[in-house]
């Protein structure tokens, strides 16, 4: 199964994240969370493997919207939020033979190459 990345074609972060890719020959199948959001079960498989606060979009303007109380949900809360709105998700997402990997693309070149390339 090929590895899929999910996030919106204008988003900086994918775009570093989609030029990686390329320059290490790793085939990614891109989803653009806008079009085809992740369903409520991936998100909660992906929050039980990930935890919910590396899946926050913290500098989307969706994450501000919301308020105070977002500091006390669980993650079941999350969840739901991330499933009504996939603004709130961190940009990319990679989901490698089924399982999510990475969140962001802020890892060192060397857990980069392990965890997408390997």
């Amino acid at each position: 199964m090929a590895l899929q990345v999910y996030g919106i074609p204008n988003c900086g972060t994918c775009k570093k994240a989609f030029s990686w890719l390329e320059s290490n020959g790793v085939s990614y199948d891109f989803i653009d969370t806008k079009i085809a959001p992740p369903t409520r079960d991936m998100i909660a498989e992906w929050v039980a493997v990930l935890g919910s606060k590396p899946m926050r979009n913290t500098s989307g303007q969706a994450y501000r919207a919301i308020g105070e109380e977002k500091k006390t949900w669980s993650d079941e809360q999350w969840v739901k939020a991330f499933a009504e709105n996939a603004m709130l998700l961190k940009r990319p997402l990679f989901v490698k033979d089924g399982q999510a990997v990475l969140v962001g693309f802020r890892a060192k070149e060397d857990v980069l190459q392990a965890t997408l390339n390997g």
